[in-house]
């Protein structure tokens, strides 16, 4: 890993850690944040595994202590609440993210960024946060979904549309992932 690549991933789990001074808006189990945006950002304009790195930082920087969390929180006790699956799923929605924007950059927009971050920031995170916000709280399923997702959409539908702009202008600016490159004698 070049050091250009270690500042960005530094930089985009810094960028997580600022979006969680924002206040998180607390209306059940799980708590409305920024920090979404920032785990969409680094998987739409670092790619995949950048983007994957720069959350895992994130999360091992709230694992040992730090308070970077929305709700001021850190320590591992946050990885065992009944937030934990949305904590888990960011490196891999990054990733997923990441491989989705990979795979279109020669025609990436933000209709393209959309799609990208709604499979990976909205689908993957509800996928692995919901499940485990049911089980650590004890909710039946209509419950876990009212507070662990259908609340959520609307927001992260927005903070899906603001990722995929940020992430066109930065591709069109100052390009972050790589041209993929064509395998030798492919026309």
């Amino acid at each position: 890993m070049k050091t250009r690549d270690l500042a960005y991933v530094a930089l985009f789990a810094a960028i997580i850690a600022v979006l969680g001074t924002l206040p998180a808006i607390n209306i059940g189990p799980v708590p409305i944040t920024a920090q979404t945006l920032g785990v969409m950002l680094a998987g739409s304009v670092l790619g995949a595994r950048r983007g994957f790195l720069a959350v895992l930082l994130f999360l091992v920087l709230v694992a040992i202590g730090l308070p970077l969390l929305a709700s001021g929180a850190g320590g591992l006790a946050p990885f065992a609440g009944a937030s934990a699956g949305y904590l888990y799923s960011w490196p891999l929605a990054a990733a997923v993210i990441g491989w989705l924007t990979e795979r279109t950059w020669s025609r990436y927009n933000v209709a393209v960024g959309m799609v990208a971050n709604v499979i990976g920031g909205i689908v993957v995170v509800y996928a692995i946060g919901v499940p485990v916000l049911k089980a650590v709280a004890g909710l039946p399923w209509d419950t876990a979904l009212w507070s662990g997702a259908a609340v959520f959409v609307p927001g992260d539908l927005v903070k899906a549309f603001v990722a995929a702009a940020i992430a066109d202008v930065v591709r069109r600016s100052y390009p972050v992932i790589e041209r993929p490159r064509r395998a030798a004698g492919a026309r």
